[in-house]
C-alpha cells in the first residue's frame, strides 16, 4: 500500500514538473496573417491571403527544440482582393475547397539558427502531404498586454513548389514564361496569446 503511495506521488510530481516546462499559446488572429506571394506572368507579383486560421503553439520553457507547432487553414478563405481569381483558386484547377475544405501544417522538427528558428513539419493541401522548412524569426520575449495576458510575436517564412501538392494548372505563355509561377512564398506574421 505504501509502496503504491510513493509510486502515485512520484508521477504526480513529475506530471506537475512536465507542465512547468511547457506552455500552451494560441494564434491571436486579430494580429496575425497568412499571406503568400506568386509571379504573375514572370513580371510581377501577386499578393494573396488566408483569412481564417487557427494556430496552436506548445513551447517547452526549457528547451526550444522541444516545442510543437500545428497550424489549421480554412482553404475556402482564400483571399487574392480579385473575386474572380479567388473562385478560379477555390476549383479543382488550384485547391478544390469543395473536396479539400482545409490545409494544414504540423511541425516535426525545430533547430536553433542563428536568426532564430528552423521549423521543419509536414504540410498537407488537396490531400497531399510533403515536408518543409520554415525560417522563423523569433519568438520576442514576452510582454504583458493591457488585459492581463501573456503575449509573444514571430515571423516565418517558406517557399514552395505549388505543384509538389497537384496545384499544377498553368497556361504556357511569349518567350517559353508561364501564366503562374511555380514557387509560392508562404509568409507567417503571428501575435501569440498565452493560454492560462
Amino acid at each position: 500500500m505504501i509502496r503504491k503511495l510513493i509510486l502515485a506521488l512520484v508521477v504526480i510530481t513529475l506530471g506537475l514538473a512536465l507542465m512547468a516546462q511547457a506552455s500552451t499559446w494560441d494564434f491571436d488572429k486579430s494580429h496575425s496573417s497568412i499571406k503568400f506571394k506568386v509571379k504573375h506572368m514572370a513580371i510581377s507579383t501577386v499578393w494573396g491571403s488566408f483569412d481564417s486560421f487557427t494556430g496552436l503553439v506548445t513551447l517547452d520553457d526549457k528547451d526550444m527544440t522541444k516545442s510543437k507547432v500545428e497550424v489549421t487553414i480554412d482553404a475556402t478563405s482564400i483571399n487574392t482582393n480579385e473575386p474572380k481569381r479567388d473562385e478560379h483558386l477555390k476549383s479543382a484547377d488550384f485547391f478544390d475547397v469543395t473536396k479539400f475544405p482545409t490545409a494544414k501544417f504540423v511541425s516535426t522538427k525545430i533547430e536553433k539558427v542563428p536568426d532564430g528558428l528552423m521549423i521543419t513539419g509536414d504540410l498537407t493541401m488537396k490531400d497531399v502531404t510533403k515536408s518543409v522548412m520554415l525560417m522563423v524569426e523569433g519568438p520576442t520575449p514576452p510582454i504583458k498586454d493591457p488585459w492581463g495576458g501573456v503575449r509573444i510575436g514571430a515571423s516565418a517564412t517558406a517557399r514552395i513548389n505549388r505543384y509538389d501538392w497537384g496545384l499544377t494548372w498553368n497556361k504556357a505563355i511569349e518567350a517559353g514564361n508561364f501564366l503562374v509561377g511555380q514557387d509560392v512564398d508562404l509568409i507567417f506574421e503571428v501575435e501569440l496569446v498565452k493560454k492560462i
